[in-house]
């Protein structure tokens, strides 16, 4: 019986001994990935600033885009607290509105890239 918990004990401290030892090598390869990767994130997103100013200005709706304009907004219906909140009401639901139409856009152009993937990937294990 004595020799039977030994043995297990010992079986575990091995095991444990082994877990730690491959969770150091996990850490030295993920740090060494990182640190030898030669990224830049600043300089990849030139395209992505010009085609996010060409969609909000695009965009023609009447809700304010700045704070300016929101606080000029709430400056001219400063006196009538009704018309204010139904001026909120119109902006939110334009907001949602347009907030609906690009999930939806995305959701598409999503499921027709996983699509086209599934369909090359057919097309590879047929060959």
């Amino acid at each position: 019986m004595k020799n039977l918990i030994s043995r297990t004990i010992g079986h575990i401290s091995s095991l444990l001994k082994g877990l730690q030892i491959k969770g150091f090598l996990a850490v030295v390869v993920v740090g060494f990935l990182v640190l030898t990767t030669n990224a830049a994130p600043g300089d990849n997103n030139g395209g992505l600033k010009e085609r996010v100013r060409e969609q909000i200005e695009q965009n023609d709706s009447q809700r304010p885009r700045t704070i300016g304009e929101w606080n000029k907004e709430a400056r001219e219906t400063e006196g009538s607290p009704g018309e204010r909140l139904k001026k909120i009401g119109g902006e939110s639901a334009e907001a949602f509105k347009q907030f609906g139409s690009g999930y939806v856009e995305g959701a598409q152009k999503t499921a027709s890239d996983v699509g086209d993937s599934a369909a090359r990937t057919g097309k590879k294990i047929l060959n």
